[in-house]
């Protein structure tokens, strides 16, 4: 009887220990073999840790995002933008490339999930200054602002200077891997609208060598008028401008219509940047819409068509054109 008191009146109730020696219990992380149930736990009474303890070390390194063993099984890891790739300025996150789809040209699987296009030129300080002309780059960009690609022109000093906004030039657009994957090409042709039998037109390779479409001038008295064609020469669609072209606090939108011009599926348009920059720098920013399920080489055709439109009318710096 007194033994049975002595244990009902011990500092851990069911066992003979001296205060001295608290019962060990296996940690909690202990599972045991299939189908066991687990440890139930501490019995009624026990005091749970001692105080002062520790806790875990100031030192402790927390697993990165993308560790594996970090939240569920066959949870998808959310990868971070891709910054500071070949190309533009560091900083900007690039769009993350999606599965390509049958028979897409390499490069152009980031167009197949698009309806819009940013285009962003940047200012040459050299060319502000001076007023020598310098070869032009571009940002491309979704309506996310995530780049898509970076466009580059190559031109040789001598013909950027003597032919000014009219001249050819090789325009060379690389995605995030610093890849060459579109390459426009425009000839020297006329730029007079007197003159209807060397209109201008561009050429659009995808990859480079191997055409995919064009643009073409169409003859008008008074419109800024193209036609789009595929890689074999095949009419596809219409691009009709406005009367005058003139961006003076307002946006100038390049109609984007079907072959009888009686539907509009998407537009090219320049954008008011403010008068400042409109003034001083031939800086432009444009916007291109054009249908979802449009084919990703007739998406690249109508980025080659925004360039040559502002070869043709925005180039020339401190001019409304």
């Amino acid at each position: 009887m007194e033994k049975q008191h002595g244990q009902m009146n011990a500092p851990y109730p069911g066992t003979n220990l001296p205060p001295e020696y608290p019962p060990q219990y296996p940690p909690a992380a202990l599972q045991g073999p299939p189908g066991y149930p687990g440890y139930p736990g501490p019995q009624v009474g026990y005091p749970g840790p001692q105080a002062g303890y520790p806790g875990p070390h100031a030192g402790y390194s927390i697993p990165p995002a993308g560790y594996s063993g970090a939240g569920p099984v066959h949870f998808p890891v959310q990868h971070q933008p891709v910054y500071n790739q070949p190309g533009g300025p560091a900083g900007v996150p690039w769009m993350p490339a999606p599965p390509p789809p049958s028979g897409c040209p390499p490069g152009l699987e980031y167009l197949s999930q698009i309806d819009q296009i940013l285009v962003h030129q940047q200012i040459e300080l050299l060319e502000v200054l001076t007023g020598f002309e310098t070869n032009n780059k571009y940002e491309i960009k979704n309506s996310f602002g995530q780049r898509i690609y970076f466009a580059a022109e190559d031109t040789d000093c001598c013909t950027r200077n003597c032919c000014g906004a009219s001249r050819p030039f090789t325009m060379r657009i690389i995605d995030n891997m610093g890849r060459e994957v579109i390459t426009l090409e425009r000839p020297l042709r006329c730029d007079s609208c007197c003159c209807p039998c060397c209109l201008q037109e561009i050429e659009i390779h995808a990859p480079p060598g191997v055409p995919v479409g064009y643009v073409i001038q169409t003859w008008h008295p008074c419109l800024p008028k193209f036609t789009i064609q595929n890689e074999r020469r095949e009419d596809v669609l219409k691009i009709t401008g406005p009367c005058v072209v003139c961006s003076c606090c307002a946006d100038v939108d390049f109609e984007i219509k079907s072959l009888d011009e009686e539907t509009i599926v998407g537009k090219i348009s320049k954008q008011w940047t403010g008068f400042v920059r409109e003034a001083f720098t031939d800086a432009d920013n444009f916007g291109i819409q054009f249908p979802l399920d449009l084919d990703v080489k007739m998406k690249a055709v109508m980025l080659g068509a925004c360039f040559l439109i502002d070869f043709m009318f925005f180039e020339r710096s401190g001019n409304s054109e």
